[in-house]
């Protein structure tokens, strides 16, 4: 890739790694490749929730795992799951204080999601009710910042300036072009922005790229979906965005939002001062309501 395209000296290379598909001369051989930041997905430390969201690792794979990527990173991610089936807060806190045991400089904690097209959506297994699921989510929020963790986004928090400069691009409607079997681009133009995406499968998209059709489909966000594009985006940063970043990404007046702004504000889930958007507690609670004001 540094042969091919000019890199910054200290670019961020993330790999992500499942702990049942590594050891350490995979590990070694990442990183002398460049690779200098790891996320692991392991979901939990719990081999019976790890065996009812049919992860193929177990709590032993996923702690050795840790460590190894600890040992051989500078900079490690885990990825953790919580309001998996049948499970409890206390379990959910356990999961949470043993990711921080470890010590990597950043955690992404995520809800369950019952995905289309999967054996769970089509039938769905026990999992925690709304109010426990919010429990969770708060104890384990608590938990974190105890920790110095600062939540930086819906998801993610961080050790102080360990943030992912990669997510940090999504978030902030930045550009970014996706290489590869499966992968999605953003790409802004003088006049128009256009997403991409590449075929899934790899065989298929060998095939196609080397017709030079990489990009299986390819659309352009119209002046209308701009709007929403942005903001969802956006308001998944805690700390929100600066107002002029808006016309800087979109080309837009922010006054084309007035309305749903104004809505937002008056439903207690949007703060609009000192130069800054952002979303309220409340806002970040219910971020999928605060979004559809954004959709027309």
């Amino acid at each position: 890739m540094r042969a091919l395209t000019p890199l910054e000296y200290d670019a961020e290379i993330t790999l992500e790694a499942n702990p049942g598909t590594v050891d350490s001369a995979h590990f070694a051989g990442y990183k002398d490749a460049g690779v200098n930041r790891l996320s692991l997905g392991i979901q939990s430390f719990n081999a019976d929730y790890l065996q009812a969201i049919g992860r193929i690792h177990d709590d032993k794979q996923a702690i050795t795992a840790a460590e190894l990527a600890l040992k051989t990173f500078e900079r490690v991610n885990f990825d953790v799951m919580y309001a998996l089936p049948q499970q409890t807060l206390a379990h959910a806190l356990q999961d949470a204080k043993q990711a921080i045991s470890l010590g990597p400089d950043h955690l992404s904690f995520y809800h369950l999601t019952l995905e289309p097209n999967t054996p769970f959506h089509r039938t769905p297994p026990s999992l925690p009710d709304d109010d426990t699921s919010s429990d969770m989510q708060m104890e384990i929020e608590n938990l974190l910042a105890a920790h110095g963790y600062e939540h930086y986004e819906t998801s993610a928090f961080a050790k102080k300036g360990q943030q992912a400069r990669h997510n940090l691009n999504y978030w902030q409607f930045g550009d970014y072009l996706g290489i590869g079997a499966g992968a999605h681009s953003k790409l802004s133009y003088h006049d128009k922005f256009t997403r991409e995406t590449r075929a899934k499968h790899p065989k298929a998209y060998m095939e196609q790229a080397s017709q030079g059709n990489a990009p299986e489909r390819v659309w352009e966000i119209s002046r209308d979906e701009l709007g929403f594009e942005f903001m969802m985006n956006a308001l998944r940063l805690i700390e929100g965005v600066p107002l002029s970043l808006f016309q800087q990404r979109t080309g837009l007046s922010l006054n084309t939002l007035d309305a749903a702004i104004k809505t937002a504000q008056n439903k207690g889930l949007l703060s609009v001062e000192h130069g800054r958007i952002q979303p309220t507690p409340l806002g970040q609670r219910f971020l999928n309501e605060l979004l559809e004001l954004f959709l027309n």
